[in-house]
């Protein structure tokens, strides 16, 4: 692997699985930090930037000195037998995820195509289990590639938005607007992405020192933010038009007339929502092998993945989504309190009491 893969994989895994419902439609970034103005919102990502580099770096770092490479492994060192809270709390938010994800690629494909949404929701779960199927470096190499094409897209809209509405963002961003509690969205924000932070464990195989790891998370943070600067930025044009919507990436788009680059961002959309669904169930698979070792037979694996992408599908199907999403806020506060608190805590305890060049021995 090139030094520069590994040290943006992390980080554009954790955007990756992020970007589908964060970032896709606007509507989270409206929420925590366009509320606080344009200079209070960039305030609050600096602060969520800040919370995202640290536990990152810590995370990595744990999980290359004690090859922790799925989050069973690592809330085991952190938390003993008590990581099976983590657990509980992971299967929650999957759950959630998975229905989210599966709902909104079938809506996207139904108002982009105007075929069945099931079409749509079925080109997703095809993707992701073949992707799933084909293994680590496959799914790596996929996250790296619309990674790229992410960054293209959103630089482009960038560019495009600015071209044409530069001086109203100059204008919002010179009202030097910060609302009371920019502060607040900053941290609430970090702690509910934090679920996706134990998603590349496993990329910490690729790392050989301290440095590296700690570099990598770093550059996590910030890889994982930036779309999201770009996009709040953009809203600048019409932050009142923005701030009304409940699609708020509609209004800049509208706003634009580029129709090719609105397909071009949903085509990405579409890809990080698949990368979402991916990430989640590879977790799982990560955590139950090394559980069942040899018992863990390629019909299990193929199994395990398929029986997930279906409870996906059965959970958008049935409208379930509404009644478990008001379990969210709980499940963001717990990883809070059984990943973020230890991680700090025990985690940089156990990392910084150890030499630099320490590692486990690898089991046989």
């Amino acid at each position: 692997m090139s030094a520069l893969k590994k040290y943006l994989l992390p980080g554009f895994i954790f955007q990756s699985i992020m970007v589908g419902g964060g970032y896709g439609t606007g509507a989270e970034i409206k929420e925590f930090f366009a509320v606080s103005g344009l200079t209070g919102g960039l305030m609050g990502m600096a602060v969520t930037t800040f919370v995202w580099c640290i536990l990152c770096a810590l995370a990595l770092e744990f999980a290359r000195m004690y090859r922790a490479y799925d989050y069973g492994t690592l809330m085991k060192g952190l938390l003993g037998k008590a990581g099976i809270l983590y657990d509980i709390c992971y299967w929650i938010m999957m759950l959630i995820v998975l229905g989210v994800v599966n709902a909104t690629a079938g809506a996207m494909f139904n108002e982009l195509t105007g075929m069945s949404q099931w079409l749509g929701v079925a080109l997703l779960n095809i993707w992701a289990i073949v992707l799933l199927l084909r293994g680590t470096e496959a799914i790596e190499n996929e996250y790296s590639f619309w990674s790229y094409l992410l960054y293209a897209v959103y630089i482009i809209f960038l560019v495009s938005v600015f071209g044409k509405f530069g001086d109203q963002i100059s204008a919002e961003l010179a009202k030097h607007v910060v609302g009371e509690n920019w502060l607040n969205s900053g941290l609430q924000y970090s702690f509910y992405n934090l679920v996706v932070v134990p998603l590349f464990l496993y990329t910490a195989r690729h790392m050989k020192t301290r440095n590296e790891a700690l570099i990598c998370g770093v550059i996590s943070g910030f890889v994982a933010i930036i779309p999201g600067v770009l996009l709040l930025l953009a809203m600048g044009a019409n932050m009142p038009e923005v701030l009304k919507a409940k699609v708020p990436v509609m209004v800049i788009f509208r706003s634009l007339d580029m129709q090719w680059l609105f397909y071009a961002f949903e085509l990405v959309l579409f890809a990080t929502l698949v990368e979402t669904q991916t990430g989640f169930i590879k977790a799982v698979v990560d955590r139950v092998q090394p559980v069942m070792k040899e018992k863990y037979t390629q019909n299990i694996h193929v199994g395990l993945i398929i029986v997930l992408s279906i409870i996906g599908v059965c959970i958008s199907a049935f409208g379930l989504i509404g009644l478990i999403v008001k379990g969210y806020g709980t499940a963001c506060y717990g990883f809070l309190v059984l990943f973020a608190i230890p991680m700090a805590t025990i985690g940089a305890y156990k990392i910084f009491s150890k030499p630099a060049d320490f590692q486990i021995e690898e089991k046989k």
